[in-house]
């Protein structure tokens, strides 16, 4: 009896019950997405007390003119398109860049379901997509960081784009937010990236389909679902309040 209580105990702490039929693998994803959620809300939270303690414009966005006195408005700040200088186009790139990320989400949902049923050619086909998405998605980033540093082209009260200490378009506090939020958001993705070429790699040389099992794919899923959603939250943020 004392022999069979023990046994149990430690398939107990093996892995040998699955909480909410989820693996181990799975349960420790899960917890560090939640902690990595609580470092974005509090840069988010700290943003948003920052913003509401600067005056914003109220009158006509259209007749608005960058300055250190009010907090920038996004769209003024934000309508610039490669290859199309001069073009006046409010948060149409950046839209564009919201969408191909939400599409590598969609890739990564098909090769999950492609995992499950274990059909590697479609696993490789989707995490190849996906991984160009993320690539697509970082190459946009770095040039809208480019825009953003060089500026408009007109120096307004003597500063010329946006660094870490002066700000062309409104107080420094608005440079320095947007570039740790959005870099912190770029780093995951290229770490997201970066697992997903490991994942791609694994699956052409036939190492899950030799496991019996794709639950690696899911799991770095996981990851990469939870990057475009706290996007949606730093797009909202930045971009459209």
């Amino acid at each position: 009896m004392a022999n069979s209580a023990a046994q149990t105990i430690k398939n107990l702490w093996s892995g040998g019950v699955e909480p909410m039929k989820a693996s181990y693998g799975k349960l420790m994803m899960w917890f560090f997405l939640v902690s990595d959620a609580f470092t974005f809300s509090a840069l988010l939270v700290s943003y948003g007390l920052v913003r509401v303690s600067h005056p914003a414009y109220s009158g006509d966005p259209a007749d608005f003119v960058f300055s250190q006195e009010y907090w920038p408005i996004p769209e003024q700040v934000f309508e610039a398109i490669p290859f199309f200088h001069g073009l006046h186009a409010p948060l149409v790139f950046v839209g564009l860049m919201t969408f191909i990320l939400i599409l590598s989400s969609v890739t990564m949902v098909l090769a999950v379901e492609a995992g499950h049923r274990n059909d590697r050619a479609a696993v490789e086909k989707w995490m190849l997509w996906t991984i160009v998405g993320g690539i697509t998605f970082l190459g946009c980033q770095a040039w809208e960081w480019g825009h953003f540093i060089v500026g408009d082209g007109a120096a307004v009260n003597g500063i010329l784009g946006a660094n870490l200490t002066e700000n062309q378009y409104g107080p420094p506090a608005f440079a320095d937010f947007f570039f740790f939020i959005t870099g912190f958001h770029g780093f995951h993705v290229f770490s997201g990236v970066a697992l997903n070429f490991l994942i791609y790699y694994n699956t052409v040389t036939g190492v899950y389909q030799r496991r019996g099992h794709y639950e690696m794919v899911e799991k770095v899923g996981l990851y990469w679902h939870f990057v475009d959603l706290v996007w949606v939250f730093v797009f909202t943020f930045f971009y459209l309040v």
